[in-house]
Parts: C-alpha cells; sequence; structure tokens
C-alpha cells in the first residue's frame, strides 16, 4: 500500500513539475538576467588593454613577489607560437641561443625529466612557458587588491 502511495506522489510531482517548467519558458520570452538587464556603467567590463610593454630585452627582469615564483615575462608575447611543433620562446631562451641573444636562460630544471634524468632539450612536462610564466603590464588592477610582495632575503 505504502509503495502505492508513493508511486502516485512521485508521478503526480513529476506531473506538476513538467507543467510548471513547460510554461516557465516558451521560444517567445527573451532571457533576462535578476537585474533585468539593467546594467550600469560601473557594472560594464573594462575595454582590453593592449600591451604596453617594451620590446624583449628593453627591460630588465621584474622582481618577484614570492619566493619560488617563476619569472614574469618582461615583454609582450602576442602573435608567439607555442605548440607541439613550435616553442618561439625557445629560440632566445634555450641553452644553445640565450648567450647570444643576451636573454635569460631557462632554468636547468626544466631540462630534467619526471625522475630527475638530465635531459639534452627541455622537457615536455616544462615545454608550455605560459602555464607558468606570463607577461605584464603596468594596468591598473580591476579590484581592489592589498597584497604586499614577501620579503626575499
Amino acid at each position: 500500500m505504502a509503495t502505492r502511495n508513493n508511486l502516485t506522489i512521485t508521478l503526480a510531482a513529476m506531473a506538476l513539475s513538467t507543467l510548471f517548467f513547460s510554461s516557465a519558458a516558451t521560444a517567445d520570452d527573451e532571457l533576462h538576467h535578476l537585474r533585468k538587464n539593467q546594467m550600469t556603467e560601473e557594472d560594464e567590463a573594462p575595454a582590453l588593454l593592449e600591451y604596453q610593454g617594451k620590446a624583449p630585452g628593453a627591460q630588465g627582469r621584474i622582481p618577484r613577489s614570492f619566493a619560488q615564483q617563476p619569472p614574469l615575462i618582461p615583454h609582450s608575447i602576442e602573435g608567439y607560437v607555442i605548440d607541439l611543433k613550435i616553442n618561439i620562446c625557445l629560440a632566445c631562451h634555450d641553452r644553445p641561443s640565450y648567450q647570444a641573444t643576451k636573454a635569460p636562460k631557462i632554468g636547468d630544471s626544466h631540462y630534467r625529466d619526471r625522475e630527475g634524468k638530465e635531459l639534452k632539450h627541455i622537457s615536455m612536462g616544462r615545454y608550455n612557458c605560459t602555464q607558468c610564466h606570463e607577461p605584464q603590464e603596468n594596468a591598473q588592477p580591476l579590484v581592489g587588491n592589498t597584497f604586499q610582495p614577501a620579503k626575499m632575503e
């Protein structure tokens, strides 16, 4: 008897929810956000800024904010290709070329595999430079920030 009542209640609930949800939105209805599309100027996203940094080599290294922070990229990387066949960063920063280009050398840790074995080429686990390193821009923050860099010794 209890099973029959549970089945009846479940079917009734399904029918009511189907009726409610099918009548809640029709093809003629416009999508409305909670604020009914009344965005204020303050709420709008700011315009995207183009990178205004210096050309490669024109700026020194950016100081790190905390220990073990990956170095920041002090130049634009717009148009740089990093895929399975090409990594343009290696043209300047790899072991064979960093001295000629006067670019910082890629860290030795990037030439070791997971087991710590020394490699002649960069480890594929470290191949995607922009996974950890990022270009910087002297732009105003989008939100307030009270972050203070760690004191480096």
